[in-house]
Parts: C-alpha cells; structure tokens; sequence
C-alpha cells in the first residue's frame, strides 16, 4: 500500500500519533498527514500520547526522542504493549548512532533526524523494512557529530563559552572558531 496516496474514504484512513513537545513541528505534520489522508492525532509528550493510545492504538506513531516527561524509546515501549502492530519511527534533534540501534532494536521502523517533513516520514514508514531498516539510520560525519557534541556542552553551560571550552577541554578561541563555522553537512 502507497502510504502517500490519498484515502478515499474517512473511515478507512489509516491512523497515526504525532507526538513532539515542539508545537510548531507537530501541528505542521498533523495537518500535513492529514492533507495525505490520515487519521491524525497529537500528543505534546510522553504520558499524553499513552493516553491518547490507549482510547485508540493508532497504525502508525511518530515519536520524539527528547521530551520533558518521558523518552520517545519508553513512549514506544508501552504503545508497543498496548498493541504491537503499531509502527513507529523516532524522530530527535540530535541523532547519535547508539540511540538509533536501540530504537530499532526495540522494534522502530525507522530513525529520523530533525527536521523533517511528512513525505520522508511517510518513505522511511513505507519503504524500509526488514533487511532496509538498516538504511533509515543515517549516520552523521564526524564533523556533525562533533558539531551537535558541542552544542550540547554549550547548552548545558547556559551558553556560556569559556565554561563549555573548559569541559570540552580545548581554548576558547578554537571553540569560537569551530562555532563561527556553522552546522557541518550531514
């Protein structure tokens, strides 16, 4: 079945649940899944989204990594409990390779880096199983790896520079350098 043709009908649209703390991101998927013909429902975190599972399991279930209450890996445990039929696929702002293998080791479909729109979500649902799930978990350069290590220092210091250089144990300046540079390609 073509996930991204439109369905007929309203009853049989297939379901799924967009959960994702950031509001701008879940309400512009939600309403581009439904454009596509899904039932779509959204949760802003972890215990919303078990709730709105257990009223209805949805088919499908697009899952952040990092959210307030509870991890997208726990929130896809317990969907799984409640129906294990569900698919779903990890999306996170900051991908690392151990997290995706865990992801897909605990049955996700796939693992996306943010940002991201329906139409990949809707591929990596469609087009990637089995033996292809391997192929969803793209895996950083070590340029970005590095790059989103540092703003995560950088972000667990307030922000401040001579604080995260010191933790990351190299000079100021070549931290400046290394951010004036900007985000590194994938």
């Amino acid at each position: 079945m073509q996930l991204s043709k439109r369905i007929a009908s309203n009853e049989d649209a297939p379901t799924i649940l967009v959960v994702d703390d950031d509001a701008t991101l879940r309400e512009r998927l939600a309403r581009a899944f439904r454009e596509r013909g899904f039932e779509a429902t959204t949760a802003s975190g972890g215990s919303e989204a078990l709730a709105r599972a257990r009223e209805e399991t949805p088919e499908y279930a697009v899952l952040d990594l990092k959210m307030p209450d509870q991890n997208g890996l726990e929130v896809m445990k317990a969907i799984r409990e409640l129906d294990p039929t569900t698919r779903v696929l990890i999306l996170t702002g900051y991908g690392s390779i151990a997290t995706a293998v865990e992801a897909m080791r605990l049955g996700a479909v796939g693992y996306l880096s943010k940002p991201v729109d329906a139409d990949e979500i809707l591929a990596a649902f469609s087009g990637r199983e089995g033996a292809d799930a391997d192929a969803s978990i793209e895996t950083p350069s070590l340029a970005m790896t590095e790059w989103e290590h540092i703003e995560r220092v950088l972000t667990s210091c307030g922000g401040n520079v001579s604080e995260a250089a010191r933790r990351l144990g190299i000079h100021r300046r070549s931290l400046q350098r290394k951010r004036n540079r900007g985000r590194p390609r994938r």
